[in-house]
């Protein structure tokens, strides 16, 4: 039945960036198709674990700042050995920074790439090492971003990143999919999260994008479950190098 290729029953996901937000709701919507999850993030992942476990699923938390690599190596160790194993990974810890091109600082431009890139590319390359070692395939899901297709303003350092990302994923679908891991990617489009909250609080930026955006309203964290499920799961077997935009429309104007 095709609805049982949806199924993570069994399944072993990593998730960064787990606390609140995108990858909170994406956690427990992986959670909810059946898979156990270790969320990796900086702040408290108390929220997530307690409705992940009220799932009956398990749940590990890895605290760790991931403008740096240190903490990609305890992630996957846990992961392995708590859960019993890894099968996906959803890249999604990410950080902005907002000034005009002439005045963005050195510091803006190194803690958004290594959040949204550097560690990305090590968690993501320590992964599929145990992905190849166990044998049974696995999903690496790349949150990307409507500026990994445009430009935007007053963002240098994220469209960079998140162009880079939507690169690297079809890399990384060259080069792993012989070992039955298959990457893809998420293009979110304007949610309403933390990163967007000075946009939505401006009421002549909030009028430009929603004016734009031909479901008319900006998304919401849960909008990403069902691609997330999807790309994480045997539904999507021959899928490989692809981001996915979910954006109410955005890029179709």
């Amino acid at each position: 039945m095709i609805l049982d290729k949806f199924k993570l029953d069994g399944k072993k996901a990593i998730v960064t960036g787990g606390s609140r937000g995108l990858g909170q709701a994406m956690a427990i919507g992986l959670a909810e198709a059946g898979a156990d999850v270790a969320l990796a993030a900086k702040s408290s992942m108390e929220q997530t674990k307690t409705k992940i476990e009220e799932l009956g699923r398990k749940c590990i938390a890895v605290q760790g700042d991931l403008t740096t690599k240190e903490p990609v190596s305890e992630i996957v160790s846990r992961a392995k050995h708590e859960l019993g194993g890894i099968d996906i990974l959803v890249n999604n810890a990410g950080t902005i920074r907002r000034a005009p091109f002439t005045e963005f600082s050195e510091k803006d431009w190194d803690d958004v790439l290594n959040v949204n890139l550097r560690t990305l590319f090590f968690l993501s390359q320590e992964v599929s090492k145990v992905l190849i070692e166990q044998g049974r395939g696995g999903k690496i899901i790349n949150i990307a971003s409507m500026l990994s297709f445009q430009g935007g303003v007053f963002v240098p350092s994220y469209t960079a990143s998140k162009s880079a990302v939507m690169g690297l994923t079809k890399l990384m679908a060259n080069e792993l999919a012989k070992h039955g891991i298959n990457t893809n990617g998420i293009a979110p489009g304007y949610m309403a999260t933390d990163n967007t909250k000075p946009l939505r609080e401006d009421p002549e930026r909030s009028k430009a994008i929603l004016g734009r955006i031909p479901a008319g309203r900006w998304g919401k964290p849960e909008d990403l479950q069902g691609a997330a499920v999807f790309l994480a799961s045997e539904a999507s077997d021959y899928m490989n190098g692809y981001t996915v935009a979910v954006d109410g429309g955005w890029l179709a104007r």
